[in-house]
């Protein structure tokens, strides 16, 4: 299944500075469909570089990270049981900054 990435508000930083990324991924363990769950863990073993627990906390993203699937918040549409489908558009964005 192809997805595109982007990682935002700093998060890119731990993506090798790279903010966009075009992934294919399939379901996980014999299922018919991708979640985010089964995303996540796929975006934690393949496309974070450096400092995973910055990204994620447990099997959901930290606090502070907005999740976008298709420019609609995730906690719209299940968070981590979200369905994704071919060519999904799944945006992270980091809600906290230094100052």
């Amino acid at each position: 299944m192809q997805l595109t990435l982007e990682f935002g508000g700093g998060l890119e930083l731990l993506c090798d500075s790279v903010k966009s990324h075009n992934i294919n991924v399939d379901p996980q363990n014999g299922e018919q469909q991708l979640t985010m769950k089964n995303l996540l863990s796929w975006v934690r073993t393949n496309v974070i570089k450096e400092r995973p627990e910055m990204f994620m906390k447990g099997e959901s993203v930290r606090p502070g990270v907005l999740v976008l699937v298709n420019d609609t918040d995730w906690e719209l549409s299940g968070q981590l049981e979200t369905v994704l489908e071919e060519k999904d558009n799944v945006v992270f964005i980091s809600t906290l900054h230094g100052g």
